[in-house]
């Protein structure tokens, strides 16, 4: 039944008509994805259990050096957040291709950025999902609260640049028949700036540091995501052409 349901969102979100409205499709494929995860929840459960998993892990290591526990936090939080993302990513659009629903899609009469964009905006939904989780588990588990505002800004920006990245390079290894090894390969080094980034700052906010020495950092992640998203929807269009 799920995967008669799902089929049926698929043609949904691919049968818009010839000139339907860039918007249109991104929410039909965007909520497509989460309709069919709310009925399975195959992905947001492996993801929410890996990162529950590594952050007692953490916790446990971490437990007999306070000033390493300090320092750590946000590193921690990254590192949790990007390989529980890469879970995601790697199924995004390699769900589409063994269930033969890619095809579909990309045969559809819409702009390819739409189903990028789509695609990309359901990974990163799921991204916050367990972000979420993640900062209330690490707040209790590490006794520092990451509910800061200028925190939540940097965390917005670096998931939102990771989750365009991996939502592009997904796209090219999804035929690749080594797709769950070739997509880490390739997505740590080109998201690494991203990522460093991200922790810079986030270690700096959490730190207490004057905001002139950190800001440099959000400044950078938003210019960086601003040119990925353009570079993204400029590419994806080739790089789905097989």
């Amino acid at each position: 039944m799920t995967r008669i349901a799902h089929k049926t969102t698929v043609q949904e979100a691919s049968q818009q008509p010839a000139g339907a409205p860039f918007w249109r499709v991104m929410v039909a494929l965007t909520a497509k994805d989460l309709r069919a995860e709310l009925r399975g929840r195959e992905l947001i459960n492996a993801m929410l259990l890996f990162s529950v998993l590594a952050v007692l892990i953490f916790s446990f290591a971490l437990e007999l050096d306070r000033q390493a526990r300090a320092t750590s936090i946000t590193g921690v939080w990254w590192v949790t957040v990007v390989f529980a993302g890469m879970l995601g990513l790697n199924r995004s659009l390699a769900s589409e291709k063994d269930r033969g629903n890619l095809d579909a899609l990309l045969l559809a009469p819409v702009a390819r950025g739409a189903l990028f964009f789509g695609k990309m905006f359901s990974n990163l939904i799921f991204m916050w999902i367990v972000a979420a989780l993640l900062t209330l588990l690490i707040t209790v588990l590490f006794n520092e609260t990451l509910f800061l505002p200028w925190l939540a800004a940097v965390m917005l920006l670096g998931t939102v640049g990771f989750a365009t990245v991996g939502t592009l390079l997904s796209s090219m290894t999804v035929h690749a028949r080594a797709r769950e090894t070739l997509l880490p390969i390739l997505l740590l080094p080109v998201s690494l700036p991203i990522i460093l980034s991200a922790v810079r700052a986030s270690t700096a906010i959490l730190s207490g540091a004057p905001q002139e020495d950190w800001i440099a950092w959000p400044q950078m992640l938003l210019v960086a995501d601003i040119v990925l998203l353009a570079l993204a929807y400029i590419l994806f269009d080739f790089v789905v052409e097989e």
